[in-house]
């Protein structure tokens, strides 16, 4: 006999999980790093990172399709609930690209990964990595700006909605029956 658990009790996949926590910690360090201050070296190193398991969480996402929205959820906020995660895969891709782009045309500072091995520089003028420069500190806000209201989003569902949603994306949690 097969359960069939109802929508709103389906949750994410382990591996979209995973993906989720370890790139959400990271790039909350990274942020704090990029505004607060800390080691460029690092930063630079955990943003490499963030764009390598982005590229696997698309890959990961393309073949693993997330539960569905609760059908209780107004119009409005599946739109903004599919915007935000667009963003949220456009900012995780743009942000260490630009980043990269802005050390890359300097080649003045050295670029590893966590010191085990070199990595290479993208093959840019000074002009576009001075772009990648600007670039990279308007999305790093933007970046920020998107956390926040991620959070303030999952904390409403939680705390006021109590429907179940940040529940699905939570490692160890049950799912809201």
């Amino acid at each position: 006999m097969v359960t069939v658990q109802p929508i709103h009790a389906q949750r994410y996949s382990r591996g979209a999980i995973l993906f989720h926590w370890i790139i959400a910690v990271l790039v909350l360090v990274n942020l704090w790093i990029g505004i607060v201050g800390g080691s460029m070296s690092a930063h630079k190193a955990i943003g490499i990172s963030v764009l390598a398991l982005t590229i696997g969480r698309i890959g990961w996402r393309l073949g693993h399709a997330p539960p569905p929205l609760p059908p209780e959820m107004a119009s409005w906020e599946r739109t903004a609930a599919k915007a935000s995660h667009v963003l949220f895969y456009v900012l995780l891709l743009l942000v260490p690209l630009t980043g990269w782009a802005m050390v890359s045309g300097a080649k003045r500072y050295p670029l590893d990964w966590f010191g085990l091995f070199p990595l290479p520089y993208l093959p840019i003028s000074s002009s576009a990595a001075h772009l990648g420069h600007e670039l990279h500190e308007v999305v790093g806000f933007g970046m920020a700006g998107l956390v926040a209201l991620h959070v303030a989003a999952a904390l409403r569902h939680h705390f006021l909605l109590r429907d179940g949603v940040l529940s699905r994306m939570l490692p160890g949690a049950r799912a809201v029956r």
